[in-house]
């Protein structure tokens, strides 16, 4: 009882450090590429989706390595399926959210291909580097094209999403503080404390209750790593700025399929088991169809549907854990 109360803690203290560290890490390197004079447009591009995908990168990474691939594949789909159903439903339920018409438009359809882009990847129980290599490539492209947004919408997500909306004082521009160097310093290493303590926490929870890497993933782990996602939908649709939480709902899916995914695999192949390709791909790829309706329909996500997206994750999340039981 011990050991199995010491590594529940490890596993708390590990999502701690993982969600203030991808803070930390986004708050200073916005403030040092700001003084450096770089654009809101390139830094909302790539540090704000970055920063909400840095849990989930940070625990595959160190899951890679230790050739468990089985609690990669479940933290990536286990947080889209909770990203998809938990998160944006419970947003909806809490303030209807209204979708803007570049999510309706390019987000959601990218999200629903890449999801059935995945499927011959890992047809054989494995991904192998060149397979990482083109979700990879497909995220260049997806941020190539991501460029032609408009800088002062994107200027709006960077300062809802990483809470950056310091104006740089003229004297300072050119110069890098201590203090955001400490940020990233900081950030950066609380991400790889969080990252391992997860990973560690989370294979010895597997053994102690006889349940397997894969439901792991999908559940304690995928939730966990969730976290910056939800503190983000939350408290964007609560300043009513409702499109900012679905599109960075739905981009951290498409983050999580491409750059986690593919980085990991890129980094070291890694081997699936059967029942992800069965059971959680498929359920990721219904739930996030499910959404394309919602959000075309009255172009925002209602409380009754809100409602349908929670009880939709439950239930599909329910069917995974039974089925790998």
């Amino acid at each position: 009882m011990t050991g199995l109360l010491a590594n529940l803690l490890l596993l708390l203290g590990g999502f701690g450090a993982l969600y203030f560290g991808a803070e930390w890490l986004v708050r200073g390197a916005a403030r040092m590429a700001s003084t450096m004079g770089i654009s809101p447009m390139v830094v909302g591009l790539t540090l704000v989706s970055l920063g909400t995908s840095a849990p989930e990168l940070v625990v595959c990474v160190f899951a890679t390595f230790e050739g468990q691939g089985s609690l990669l594949i479940g933290n990536v789909l286990g947080s889209n399926l909770a990203n998809i159903g938990l998160i944006l439903g419970a947003t909806a339920i809490i303030q209807p959210l209204a979708v803007a018409e570049r999510v309706i438009a390019r987000e959601v359809p990218i999200m629903i291909v890449l999801t059935i882009v995945v499927y011959p990847l890992v047809l054989d129980l494995q991904l192998t580097r060149g397979e990482g290599g083109i979700l990879l490539f497909l995220l260049a492209v997806y941020i190539a094209f991501t460029f032609t947004t408009a800088e002062d919408e994107v200027k709006v997500i960077l300062e809802e999403v990483s809470g950056f909306s310091e104006e740089i004082p003229a004297e300072e521009v050119g110069r890098i503080s201590l203090r955001d160097v400490g940020l990233v310093i900081v950030g950066a290493t609380a991400l790889g404390i969080g990252g391992r303590a997860i990973v560690n926490g989370a294979s010895y929870l597997a053994a102690a209750l006889g349940a397997s890497e894969l439901v792991i993933g999908l559940t304690v782990v995928a939730l966990g790593t969730s976290l910056p996602e939800l503190v983000t939908s939350v408290v964007a649709a609560m300043r009513s700025h409702a499109d900012i939480a679905v599109g960075n709902i739905v981009g951290s899916n498409i983050f999580n399929l491409t750059l986690v995914l593919g980085g990991s695999a890129a980094l070291r192949e890694f081997t699936i088991a059967e029942s992800a390709l069965v059971h959680q791909l498929p359920a990721v790829l219904a739930l996030s169809v499910l959404v394309w309706p919602i959000v075309t329909t009255a172009r925002k996500v209602r409380r009754w549907e809100g409602l349908v997206l929670v009880a939709a994750y439950f239930g599909l999340a329910g069917w995974i854990t039974m089925a790998a039981l």
